[in-house]
């Protein structure tokens, strides 16, 4: 992008966003700015948000040597393209993860102080929420959902209020992997045994010659039997019996352990 496209998208940024046009602010100068974002738009508006945030007064006034001290301070200490970049959210997904919300918060305060983009810092949430929690509290994704569609809509810096609550919330919340692993464990046999056959009571059988070839004949609908269950095989031949989902060790997860292990018995091993 051109100086005067970035230039646009400053003054553009400073009129319509929410957080942003309720501050006075003066683009005096744009050089080191533009310098220092390296024409990168969305490096340009984040370097904008903490300079603009750095100062208090009622009217800011943006000139080089202010946004020079700023980015001396802040921004060359958290290097998004760097090493510490990795670090830094390296020790804040395994704080989550250890359940320490203490450092959770503290790491992701290093993030927003060094003016790491808080979509970004969203998004890991997301994953880390199904990854790391699972269905030891389903209600972790849907925080974290949450999380991320106000962040998109808020923005800095009340989105650090938003985040603070998701972060202490995960890494407070029971853990599991499960759901994690099987998936990984499903994928692996896929890639093993390659394309196995889909049992034929569970074909799709649209048309006549479907139906004569038995496709779906043997298919037990689960509603028609008691509690909605119908014993029944679901795998293709060859891993028939593979138990892929283990239910980790937590509140949530041993009810569905038990509840599967009422279902299937001694197939799966649960």
């Amino acid at each position: 992008m051109g100086k005067e496209e970035l230039e646009a998208m400053m003054h553009q940024a400073l009129e319509k966003d929410i957080v942003l046009k309720k501050k006075k602010v003066v683009l005096k100068e744009t050089d080191a700015l533009l310098r220092i974002s390296g024409g990168d738009g969305r490096k340009l508006l984040n370097l904008l948000e903490i300079v603009i945030d750095s100062f208090q007064e009622e009217e800011i006034v943006i000139e080089n040597d202010m946004v020079m001290q700023v980015a001396q301070q802040k921004v060359a200490l958290y290097d998004k393209s760097g090493e510490q970049h990795y670090d830094i959210i390296s020790a804040f997904i395994k704080s989550i993860r250890g359940s320490d919300p203490n450092a959770a918060v503290y790491w992701l305060a290093r993030m927003i102080e060094g003016g790491e983009d808080v979509k970004f810092i969203a998004r890991r949430l997301l994953i880390l929420a199904s990854e790391d929690i699972g269905n030891a509290n389903p209600n972790a994704l849907l925080l974290a959902t949450n999380c991320f569609q106000a962040v998109n809509v808020i923005g800095y810096p009340e989105s650090r209020i938003i985040l603070s609550q998701c972060v202490t919330y995960l890494a407070s919340s029971a853990k599991s992997n499960a759901s994690y692993m099987a998936i990984n464990t499903a994928q692996a046999i896929v890639k093993q045994e390659g394309d196995l056959p889909v049992p034929l009571h569970l074909r799709n059988a649209p048309t006549k010659l479907m139906k004569d070839l038995n496709y779906g004949k043997e298919y037990k609908y689960s509603h028609d039997y008691e509690n909605n269950f119908a014993l029944q095989e679901f795998l293709p031949d060859k891993i028939k019996g593979t138990k892929l989902y283990d239910p980790g060790a937590n509140a949530r997860e041993n009810d569905l352990r038990k509840n599967l292990q009422k279902l299937w018995g001694k197939k799966y091993g649960y």
